[in-house]
């Protein structure tokens, strides 16, 4: 689109004779009003994106992935999946992805590359400001995909969603903040598993354990619950000064105990068919004498470490298990047995939720994230975030892109 008309600082040389002159200003004039017109064509004519890409792997024809015919390389195996050697033409939406938003997770994943892709991160930088024909033609060209499987079968799997919440906290304990969060207790190593849920709330031994480990309190044990889940937080606490300061509570470690769902021990107990968050309250307001109960059903509980929130760091999601901050949509919690961390994933998901075909790094883990083909998709922090995280469940499929 023309953004500028012709100028006073036009290359046409002046001439001497008032003829010229004329017939420069009659030049001048007929292209302004070209120049004019199509503007006014722009303007009333709806601007039309490049053309779409039908998805890849359909019957259409496949453009640029037409050349892709190289022998295939013989099936990978990991402790927890093999992963089979495919046409890039098998990669659901390879042409419509915005690349550069998994660019910025891909640098940060540079910050601490495993051995595999350390090789590659100079060019992965480099391709930081290419465009995304740029970046998908290097893709094609340095990396090869494979499907991930089960050892005993299947490509299917199930895609969760975890999240950042954001939430009112106290330094101090009153009675409108009097849930604690508690730094790792002494000796946590030497004794494994530590105690459960329930014996940190009941037994003397281990409350004295935990006594001055106290980081903040929370108004509401289902937060705490949650927070713990979600293994991160942004906690905003209200100073002595009235001033409200925004810090994060990152994850330090758990009591080794095994995660139990609560939405599961809900929906079992015939108290509720949707466990979400917003449902789990609800059923905790009107059951106050059986929150205790419900919290128990989990006996895993995290514990936590305070870390300072830069206008930057605020920018970021936590660390993950790779050790570089995550970024909302383009970080994915795996089983490591499965996917190493820094590992470029393709990610299939189609369900009532969310559909997604997209590129993420494999950047964190969790508890519960065990199998072949299960990831954790990171929503991001705050409201919109926790909606997605409390309800996406939904079947999964995932390729890596190993170097050639």
């Amino acid at each position: 689109m023309v953004h500028q008309t012709i100028s006073s600082n036009s290359t046409m040389a002046p001439s001497a004779s008032s003829k010229s002159k004329l017939m420069n200003r009659l030049l001048c004039t007929v292209l302004n009003c070209l120049i004019v017109g199509m503007l006014a064509a722009c303007g009333s004519v709806p601007m039309q994106g490049p053309a779409s890409r039908p998805p890849i792997g359909s019957n259409v024809s496949r453009g640029a992935w037409a050349d892709d015919t190289a022998v295939l390389p013989v099936p990978i195996l990991q402790a927890k999946s093999r992963w089979t050697a495919v046409r890039w033409a098998e990669l659901p939406g390879l042409g419509d992805d915005p690349l550069h938003e998994a660019w910025n997770a891909w640098l940060k994943s540079c910050e601490r590359p495993g051995p595999v892709f350390a090789p590659l991160c100079g060019e992965v930088r480099r391709l930081s400001i290419g465009g995304p024909d740029e970046q998908r033609a290097w893709l094609m060209t340095r990396l090869q995909p494979y499907r991930v499987e089960a050892l005993a079968g299947g490509a299917e799997g199930l895609l969760t969603a975890y999240f950042e919440p954001v939430l009112e906290a106290s330094r101090t304990p009153s009675a409108g903040f009097s849930v604690p969060l508690y730094q790792l207790p002494p000796g946590l190593a030497q004794r494994k598993p530590w105690f459960t849920r329930q014996e940190i709330d009941t037994l003397a031994q281990a409350q004295a354990a935990l006594k001055g480990r106290e980081i903040m309190f929370l108004a509401d044990p289902i937060d705490a619950l949650m927070l713990q889940i979600q293994g991160s937080g942004r906690m905003r606490i209200t100073q002595a000064d009235g001033t409200q300061r925004l810090v994060r509570l990152a994850y330090a470690g758990s009591n080794d105990q095994p995660y139990k769902s609560v939405g599961r021990w809900l929906i079992d107990q015939g108290a509720l068919r949707d466990a979400s968050w917003p449902s789990i309250k609800a059923w905790a307001a009107q059951n106050p004498g059986r929150v205790n109960e419900m919290l128990w059903s989990n006996p895993r509980t995290v514990f936590f470490r305070e870390e300072a929130l830069s206008d930057l760091d605020a920018a970021w999601g936590p660390k993950g298990a790779q050790g570089v901050p995550l970024t909302p949509g383009r970080s994915i919690a795996v089983d490591p047995g499965s996917i190493p961390y820094g590992t470029p994933v393709w990610l299939d998901s189609n369900g009532p939720m969310v559909n997604l075909q997209k590129l993420v790094l494999a950047q964190d883990t969790g508890s519960a994230i065990v199998g072949a083909v299960r990831a954790d998709y990171f929503a991001g922090w705050g409201g919109a975030a926790g909606e997605l995280a409390g309800r996406l469940k939904q079947p999964l499929r995932l390729w890596v892109l190993w170097p050639k």
